[in-house]
């Protein structure tokens, strides 16, 4: 058993998100198109002398208690195999919040990755996916990671070929979108058109970065644009700067855009910065799992 683990936690983007109907238990069906991101949130698990889960974070508005996804995943965990060690939980969160980008899913993932290793609990990938539904259905794709198709509610996962590289510029406006508002409003049956989720699955097949780009669709925007107009401000500045094309995140708020250049990028961050769009924009890469990235 190891006294410590540290973790990375990776935000992730939907390069297609399409919703194909909603289930009698009031969820909805899915078919979305996740890569994640080179932004991510540091996880720190320790062993501590008090009994019990203790968290901590740099954001002091973040609950620490059961409302946490990460106390409920190591508690999951607890309860299942019987562990009695004290932990401790040390989040330091540079994904933005409430965001679009999974990052709380993200950071549960990180804890039952990094409990399993820790007390050597065996649990395969495939297992620990199957605890990490329980969480939330964007769980299972954090544990996975890299590119994936996720049917159902989002956790039939399918690897799929990594996204070629680019410069992804992500810009958070400064406002926070309930997912259960989107989904809630979302009229599933009359929607106006769906993304070409198999176009994007053909591009990354390829790996032609402008087919991909030029098949990005999100059916959730239909709600959170009206809602907050300036969503689509940003996506309108970030192609007009050069993007290839640019697209709100899940429920949002947060955009993306694909950039071949990132002086391009770069032009794209200054306008919205100086339009007062977002303060929260990072520049990153798609994440790719293979032999050079870790947790």
């Amino acid at each position: 058993m190891r006294d410590e683990i540290n973790l990375r936690a990776y935000g992730k983007i939907n390069l297609g998100l399409d919703v194909t109907g909603k289930r009698p238990d009031g969820y909805h069906e899915v078919r979305m198109v996740m890569q994640n991101v080179s932004l991510y949130d540091s996880v720190r698990i320790g062993m501590r002398r008090a009994p019990g889960i203790g968290v901590r974070t740099n954001l002091p508005f973040l609950p620490t208690g059961s409302d946490n996804l990460v106390h409920r995943a190591a508690k999951l965990l607890m309860d299942e195999f019987g562990i009695e060690e004290g932990i401790s939980i040390s989040l330091y969160k540079k994904i933005p919040v409430a965001a679009g980008m999974a990052g709380g899913s993200s950071d549960a993932a990180a804890v039952l990755v990094g409990m399993n290793r820790m007390f050597r609990l065996g649990l395969s990938k495939k297992k620990l996916m199957e605890r990490g539904v329980k969480l939330g259905a964007d769980v299972p794709y954090c544990i996975m990671r890299g590119t994936a198709l996720a049917e159902g509610i989002g956790e039939r996962l399918t690897p799929l070929p990594s996204m070629p590289e680019c410069v992804l510029l992500l810009a958070k406006p400064p406002v926070s979108v309930s997912t259960r508002f989107v989904y809630g409003n979302l009229k599933a049956d009359s929607l106006p058109s769906h993304p070409d989720i198999d176009g994007i699955l053909g591009g990354l097949e390829r790996r032609d970065l402008a087919g991909i780009a030029s098949c990005l669709g999100n059916v959730l925007e239909t709600v959170t644009i009206p809602a907050y107009p300036m969503i689509q401000e940003i996506k309108d500045q970030m192609k007009e700067a050069g993007a290839l094309a640019a697209l709100m995140s899940g429920s949002g708020p947060t955009v993306f855009g694909i950039f071949t250049e990132r002086e391009k990028a770069m032009g794209a961050e200054r306008r919205i910065r100086d339009g007062g769009l977002a303060r929260q924009i990072y520049m990153v890469r798609p994440f790719h799992v293979d032999g050079r990235n870790r947790r």
